[in-house]
This record gives C-alpha cells, structure tokens and sequence, in this order.
C-alpha cells in the first residue's frame, strides 16, 4: 500500500516523472521505488545526494515507501557545513545517482545507487503517520544548520491542502526547474504531482527556453522562485539575460507558453511588483504566490480561484491557524494592511522537532503556536502580506516600524533600479535608518541618490524613504535566489 503515493499501487502506464529525456511512469516508478524500499527496509535514517535527476525522485520515494527518514543533501554545500549534518543526523548509508561523485564528507558512509528500473511487487505497509519522513536541514543563517523533522502528516495533510487551493489534480503537469535538497523543490515540486498521481517535469536546470518548451508541450503549472521569474518578466520584454535568457524561444513564445498554463506560482521569496507587472502587461495572467518555511511547509497561499494581488500570499491553507503578535506576545487583532506583526502558526503541517536539539525545538514555540520570525500585516480581507524577517527586514527608524519589502517595490518602480535591496542599519538619532543596495539599470549611469530618497517618499512617506544608498554590481543570493540580506549588512560596504 502508499498512503502518500496512492497512484503507485495502480501501477499504470500514466507519466510521473520526466528529467530531459529520462522518464518513469507510475508503473516503472513503483517498479524502481518499490524494490529500493525493500533493500533499505529498516535502515534508522538515510542521507540522499539530492541532485537534479530522477535518481534523487526514486530515492526519496522509495525511503518514503519504507518508513525510512531521508536527509537531503545540497550537492553545492562546502566541506564544514556537509560534515555537521551528517555527524548530526548520523545517517546508515547515503543515497545516489550510480554517476554521482561524493565529496570526501560522506566517504565513510556506505553508498547505496539508486536504480532506475525494477520489478513491480506488493508495496511495504504504510508507517504511522507520525513516522518522521524527512529532515531538512535550514540555512543556518543564526548558527549550524538545524535539521527540521518533518513527519509523513505533515507531508500528505500540507499537500492535500495545496490541492484544495490550487485545484490541484491527476490532469495537472508540473514544470519546474528547482533544487531538490529543499521543501519547495522536492516536497511540493516532486512529491506534489505523484500524490494527486499527475506528471512533473523537471528541467535539470532552468532556463526560460525550457519553461516555454515543457508549457507549451502541455505543461499546466510552474513553480519557480523571484529570480527565475524575474527572468521570464526579462525575457518578455525582449531582454536575454544570462545563463538563463531566451535563445531558441521569442518573447512571444515565452508570453504564449506562459498564458496557456493554468497556475504560475511563486515562492520562497517575495516577487517585486515590477515583475508581476511586467508578466501580467504581456500575459495576461497573474503570478500566484504562497508563504511556507522548512519547518511549517505552506502556510498560506492565493487561491486559484480568488483573486491574486501582488505582495499578497493570500490566506491560510485549510487546516493551518494563523495569528499575528506583537513585540509583548499580544495577538494582533487589526486588518488594516498597516499593523505589523510575527507570524506564529500551528496545524498538522508542523514539524515535530529539530533533531538532537530539544533547546532549540522549544525555543520556537510559544506553547502550541510556532514563532515563525516573520514579520506580516493582514488586510481587510483576512490576507496575509509579509513584510520580512524580523531579524532582517523590520526597520525600527525614528519611531516607526518600516517592513523592508514596501521600500524595495517602491525603489524597483523607479527606471534607474534592477534589483534592489533594504536593510536597517544602526543610527544614532533613529536608532535605525533605511539603506538600500541597488544595482542600477544602467551599470555606468546610476541614478541620482537624492531623487531614488525622494521618490520613496512621494510614493510611500517620507519616514520610509532611504537614507543611505549603494550601488552593486550584484546582490548576493543563495542557490535558491534568495537575496542575502546579512552579507550585505556584515560584508564591505564599497
């Protein structure tokens, strides 16, 4: 039996997983899967090499398949940070593609290939639900990376309630292009699709030429992140940027593929309005986000069928609870789009514990409800609009309390800025001003700093303008896109 996968006891012919020429469907997947979960069987925890590739989608669900907790690996992670998860989660083997090259970290683990083909047989009995299914290890942005344990309810309840917001089904093909050592690109990238028993198609790698080839070939969602659809939006307006611009597809090949999909959404992060602009002035649609972290998956989310509006993550998924606090603990009660709050949450969409750390896991708690750290107001409507982390992205500056991202949207209508980001930084009369890192249009030609002050000011308030502005050549992001607001605020200023 599957209780997450339950297309895999029909075993048909039906697609599941295409990676470039590489294809599976349900009958080969529970095949392959199927006869992994056998020899893995009883294993305490298994590390996975989580590459772009269907090794790393048949490794993880045949684990899921035995109740065995799986550990994604970042293949891109640095020696020290590799060496503390496996020391910490302490993994029997490691899993990988029979082509992968294993860093000199997971060396002394026994390696275990992951095949592509086997034969069909009776599927294991399915785990309780509680079973921890996978351990995902966060940024480690405020010290070693902690490894959230995520248990197979999390897994099915946080699905089925992306299904009922998303109209979310076997007729679905999912196009993505995103890592797969994470929630957004495993969890709900692959694993999504084969629970409602549709397709995914994974891009090895994304570019804007792959996207509009697998959505014009009857793709019907996107995922993806702000970078990439910040280059789709370029791509639109005839702009090739690199490594991930059009080539072989026109900016009216990229618009049709990108109208003919029923869902575009994105996450991780959030997308600057200029983008949703950009995509929806050539598209006629708009982009979709949702709000989740490691710890809690997907909190939020616009409906498909309500209305999306940029900046906006839209409303708790069923069955996720949701409230604002204050700086005292005291629940926020307005809907004003103005009073700002930390997000805390609870639901079965929880993780259970950070591994081997019972202080940490405490810590995150405010009884029942998760401390999430994020920073949000919510509108008349019940929606949720995230206004940043607290520790990054609230900026407490002469009295007020400034959310980061309403400055960089400002900032990103102006001509003269391409990618901007705003930080809080120390001041002796405001306690904190406003910094933006701006890297402009035009490389050789920024614009003028008093007018980038000014034109915050007109269009938010003059409180919120910023007062102190540096130009970039490039904002520093992690493997996911994410802009790295505390290298900007640690690193050299010049």
């Amino acid at each position: 039996m599957s209780d997450l996968f339950p297309a895999l006891t029909v075993a048909s012919d039906r697609p599941a997983l295409r990676f470039g020429e590489r294809r599976l469907t349900y009958g080969e997947l529970a095949g392959a899967a199927g006869s992994l979960a056998v020899r893995i069987g009883g294993a305490a925890r298994l590390a996975l090499w989580a590459t772009p590739t269907l090794e790393t989608a048949v490794g993880t669900v045949a684990a899921l398949l035995a109740g065995v907790p799986v550990v994604p690996l970042n293949p891109k992670t640095g020696e020290r940070e590799l060496a503390h998860i496996v020391a910490d989660s302490a993994p029997a083997a490691v899993l990988a593609g029979p082509e992968a090259v294993l860093p000199g970290a997971l060396e002394r683990l026994q390696r275990i290939d992951v095949p592509v083909t086997g034969t069909v047989g009776p599927l294991p009995d399915d785990p309780d639900p509680l079973t921890p299914a996978l351990i995902v290890y966060t940024s480690g942005t405020t010290g070693p990376p902690k490894g959230a344990v995520l248990p197979r309810r999390a897994i099915a309840a946080n699905l089925d309630a992306l299904a009922d917001a998303w109209d979310w089904s076997a007729d679905d093909v999912l196009v993505h292009g995103l890592p797969l050592f994470h929630v957004h690109g495993l969890i709900l990238g692959i694993l999504g699709p084969l629970r409602r028993g549709g397709e995914v198609r994974h891009l090895g790698r994304f570019t804007v030429d792959g996207v509009a080839r697998e959505l014009g070939d009857g793709g019907t969602m996107l995922f993806g992140v702000p970078t990439m659809y910040h280059r789709l939006a370029e791509a639109l307006s005839g702009v090739a940027t690199s490594p991930a611009g059009t080539g072989a597809e026109s900016p009216a090949a990229v618009a049709k593929a990108l109208t003919g999909a029923r869902l575009l959404v994105s996450g991780s992060a959030a997308l600057p309005l200029h983008d949703h602009e950009r995509i929806e002035a050539a598209t006629g649609r708009r982009v979709v986000e949702r709000y989740g972290m490691t710890e809690t998956l997907i909190n939020t989310s616009v409906r498909a069928d309500g209305e999306p509006g940029p900046g906006s993550v839209g409303v708790p998924l069923r069955g996720v609870e949701l409230r604002l606090v204050d700086d005292e603990g005291a629940g926020v009660e307005e809907q004003d789009g103005e009073t700002i709050g930390e997000i805390q949450v609870r639901g079965e969409n929880l993780f259970t514990e950070y591994l081997n750390r019972p202080d940490a896991t405490a810590d995150a708690f405010d009884g029942t409800w998760f401390r999430t750290g994020d920073m949000a107001v919510r509108d008349p409507d019940g929606s949720v609009r995230i206004v940043g982390r607290r520790a990054t992205d609230l900026i407490k500056s002469g009295g007020y309390k400034i959310g980061a991202g309403e400055v960089e949207n400002a900032l990103l209508d102006h001509p003269g800025v391409r990618e901007v980001a705003v930080t809080g930084e120390s001041d002796a009369d405001l306690g904190e001003r406003v910094v933006a890192w701006i890297v402009p249009t035009e490389p050789h030609s920024p614009p003028d700093q008093e007018e980038l002050m000014t034109h915050v000011a007109v269009q938010l308030a003059p409180h919120k303008r910023p007062r102190t502005v540096r130009f970039l050549a490039a904002l520093p992001r992690n493997d996911m896109g994410k802009i790295l607001k505390r290298a900007l605020v640690t690193g050299p200023t010049d």
